[in-house]
């Protein structure tokens, strides 16, 4: 997942819209694949790292303003992971999450896993789950077996 995004999809789809290619929407793109699950302000602290002294690097509203562009034009997806602020990633890859609240580890999971639990909540509810935005919460396997090894 860490790979460069191409701007082709960004250039054609902000083309659609009536909107320019900006060398920001660029780099901010760039960041959200390059960092897999960032906030915002990540995202901002890796453009100001690459502009290095006297670069110019987007301002947090700037950031901002253009992950909610790259969101609605598909290339973004974000979710909430908890407390705080929301998390970005490309949406090029589908995914769930699944965060260790004793560790913080986000892992990355194939929407199928919900499969049957989506097949009955829309069965059952006519509900339909956007797993791109789903995160469960739980404890991974090291902070259980550490857990266990601290009580032997």
């Amino acid at each position: 997942m860490g790979t460069e995004h191409s701007p082709a999809p960004l250039a054609e789809r902000l083309r659609a819209r009536g909107l320019r290619l900006t060398a920001q929407r660029k780099q901010v793109l760039a960041a959200v694949t390059s960092l897999e699950h960032a906030t915002p302000d990540a995202i901002g602290a890796r453009l100001r790292e690459e502009a290095g002294a006297g670069g110019a690097a987007p301002d947090a509203s700037t950031v901002y303003r253009n992950l909610e562009l790259l969101e609605q034009l598909g290339l973004v997806w974000h979710t909430h992971l908890g407390k705080g602020a929301p998390v970005y990633h490309a949406a090029e890859h589908p995914h769930l999450h699944v965060v260790c609240q004793s560790c913080g580890e986000i892992s990355s999971v194939a929407p199928d896993l919900l499969d049957s639990a989506a097949e009955r909540l829309t069965a059952d509810l006519g509900f339909t789950v956007d797993v791109g935005h789903v995160a469960l919460s739980g404890t991974c396997r090291a902070c259980r077996e550490r857990a266990g090894s601290e009580h032997s």
